[in-house]
């Protein structure tokens, strides 16, 4: 085992146990993702505010429709390499097509999205614009994965056979 991956392990292992299933590697890859992601969000973010969307003269107005792109930007990224990287082992579970799981992902992290949005307006009353927003994605990024990893990349069931399990359970000698 690799010394990145005994630690990780070591410092999942003191996590309380329901956090635990969570924290593992998948919710680090997730958290990877999210960071590029968060690199361009604010990338994007500072190069609208500052340069694209110059000829708004209203700063609240401006920083609307920056956050807007900033935030499509991101979605369509942490999207592309979250399906690649972070539920790839379940790709052979989701039988839809690019666009519907892009849907179903905007539509999972879509309270992610509204909370980093006003959070970012809110927080950007009190402090620089871009602290805020880097304040607003950390405290969004936990539910977007639990929404994510339970609607949009979650594990199909078993297709069961009601008669089936009748009759393999009429054959099936009682378990003690």
């Amino acid at each position: 085992m690799s010394r990145l991956r005994a630690f990780a392990e070591a410092a999942v292992s003191r996590l309380p146990a329901r956090l635990q299933p969570m924290a593992r590697w998948r919710f680090i890859k997730f958290g990877a993702v999210g960071a590029s992601g968060t690199v361009i969000n604010v990338a994007v973010l500072y190069a609208s505010q500052e340069f694209l969307l110059r000829g708004i003269a209203d700063f609240h107005m401006r920083l609307n429709f920056s956050i807007a792109i900033a935030i499509t930007c991101a979605t369509i990224s942490n999207f592309y390499w979250n399906r690649r990287l972070t539920w790839r082992d379940r790709r052979h579970e989701v039988h839809h097509s690019a666009l519907f799981l892009f849907a179903k992902y905007v539509m999972a992290a879509g309270l992610a999205i509204v909370v980093q949005s006003l959070l970012t307006k809110w927080l950007s009353l009190y402090m620089h614009y871009l602290i805020a927003n880097l304040v607003a994605i950390a405290l969004a990024s936990l539910f977007s994965f639990v929404a994510n990893d339970r609607m949009t990349f979650r594990r199909r069931r078993a297709k069961v056979n009601p008669s089936a399990d009748a009759a393999d359970t009429a054959d099936a000698p009682e378990k003690p």
